[in-house]
């Protein structure tokens, strides 16, 4: 009996091995080791005694106006890669921002390891010409600062980092400026139990996503955040609501907001998003039943390639699940066009979510932004009728899923333990692109 046991195990493993189309041949590899001919940045100045080895935790790199900022624990770098001697890249100037010991007692006192209670620099961001705005966990007490970015020099006051900047250096935010307001999304407190997509700074009102609301937002991990027309869209993954009853299951998301959104009335929606709307991100192998790769890994920032504006990204499977990581791509037009499609609802706690009928939702349309042909009526968000209002409160998600194009994935990694993790930009063309994996046997 334990003999046609494992027969029938190895034979099922050949079937779900066998259910996957070739994997993509990549124009070349690059191994782990073939970095080491390239010379390596590792905290030190010129000049100076580089036998001693600091721990940096890097945190973020980021291009700007030619200059390569490092943010890291404790620390901002910026470095000019012609200063590469040998083996070794130099910084040409350090910030260095340390949590207050009284952050660090609090931290600490709170129960968190030592190691945990610095500062990590989670945003970096150009603000304008010339400003850099950066904000850190500061020993689970997240600040923000603002810097000249030549001289690195601290500028005005520090203020609140709390729904800019995560506690914990663990987990997942994204930021951005578009036309002065600062877009995040994150969490706003201690126990990472309030996740946010909020707007803050500028001359608009700050708005958030409805707190503790699992149809907003579940669970979320955030990927990325992109400008694109007058919209902000967020790629994100989190538990999908819709398949509660099938356990903890993950979906990869893409959600938009108004760049214009003023917020809802007194009654309905004040200080939040009127705007937010949300879908599935599908990247799957087609076939009579599909294989979905659920778990997003990182976004690209739009792309145009061949008349099209494009964001790509890189999936895996569940850790739990076959093995596998891929590439899809997505038309942002298409993505756009998503969200003037189908609503989603679940009608009570224990239903199924179904369509929403189309000729039942209020006018006019839920999720559109103030001042647009639709809603020539309405010049600001906070003059929508309650029953719009009402209805994106209770209907942020979408029917329909976002498809990739081509239906399917431009790149397959099967049946190993390597996920493709993120993007190297190319440098000379598009197309060109290059991946970083990561074995997580």
């Amino acid at each position: 009996m334990r003999s046609e046991a494992l027969v029938l195990y190895f034979t099922l493993l050949q079937i779900a091995g066998a259910g996957f189309p070739e994997d993509s041949e990549p124009i070349s590899i690059s191994h782990g080791n073939y970095t080491k001919q390239y010379p390596a940045f590792v905290g030190h100045k010129p000049g100076r005694n580089n036998t001693q080895r600091h721990k940096l935790d890097i945190q973020l790199i980021v291009i700007m106006n030619r200059t390569l900022y490092i943010a890291a624990r404790d620390h901002i770098y910026t470095v000019d890669t012609e200063t590469a001697n040998g083996n070794e890249i130099f910084f040409s100037k350090k910030m260095t921002w340390k949590s207050r010991q009284a952050d660090v007692d609090t931290c600490r006192m709170k129960g968190k390891h030592k190691d945990e209670c610095h500062n990590f620099i989670r945003v970096l961001l150009q603000q304008n010409d010339d400003t850099l705005f950066v904000c850190g966990t500061n020993a689970f007490n997240p600040s923000c600062r603002t810097y000249k970015m030549d001289s690195l020099e601290a500028l005005g006051e520090e203020i609140s980092g709390m729904a800019r900047c995560p506690y914990d250096a663990k987990h997942a935010n994204v930021a951005l400026f578009a036309d002065g307001k600062l877009y995040s999304a994150t969490v706003t407190d201690f126990l990472a139990i309030d996740a946010v997509i909020y707007r803050s700074l500028g001359d608009s009102p700050t708005l958030r996503t409805v707190k503790h609301d699992s149809k907003w937002l579940k669970e979320p991990y955030f990927v990325q955040a992109v400008d694109y027309g007058d919209f902000i869209y967020f790629f994100f993954r989190e538990i999908a609501m819709e398949y509660n009853t099938m356990g903890k299951v993950v979906f990869p998301r893409v959600a938009r907001v108004c760049k214009n959104d003023r917020g809802g009335s007194p009654r309905v929606l004040e200080k939040q998003w009127t705007s937010f709307l949300k879908s599935r991100l599908n990247c799957s192998i087609p076939g009579d039943s599909h294989f979905y790769f659920n778990i997003l890994q990182a976004v690209t920032d739009v792309i145009h390639i061949n008349g099209r504006d494009v964001v790509m990204a890189t999936f895996s499977t569940p850790y739990n699940s076959i093995p596998g990581s891929a590439v899809c791509a997505y038309d942002m037009a298409e993505v756009a066009h998503t969200f003037t499609g189908r609503f989603k609802e679940q009608k009570s706690p224990d239903s199924t979510w179904t369509p929403f009928p189309e000729e039942r939702v209020p006018k006019p349309r839920p999720g559109s932004c103030a001042g647009t042909s639709s809603m020539e009526r309405y010049k600001v968000s906070n003059e929508f009728p309650d029953d719009t209002l009402n209805f994106i409160k209770m209907h942020p998600l979408m029917d329909e899923a976002v498809p990739s194009i081509a239906h399917r994935p431009w790149f397959l990694k099967t049946m190993v333990r390597l996920y493709m993790k993120g993007f190297i930009k190319p440098t000379v063309q598009v197309l060109d692109i290059k991946l970083v994996l990561q074995n997580n046997s």
